[in-house]
């Protein structure tokens, strides 16, 4: 793996465990909400993420 990936891996998990750290119960309410979602709605959900990273990604390392 490329350094690039494993920094972008660190920080994932830092911005996550700080959500989890400020507000665990909102987390939990999220999490619960999102179980009642159509399986489709968080595929399409997650297909928009991947690709606004994505583009993102492209932008900020040009």
């Amino acid at each position: 793996m490329s350094e690039d990936l494993l920094a972008a891996l660190c920080l994932m998990l830092v911005i996550e465990g700080l959500f989890l750290l400020a507000g665990p119960n909102a987390w939990k309410r999220m999490a619960e909400q999102i179980q009642q979602l159509p399986t489709s709605n968080l595929r399409v959900g997650g297909a928009v993420m991947v690709g606004l990273g994505l583009i993102c990604l492209q932008l900020v390392r040009g």
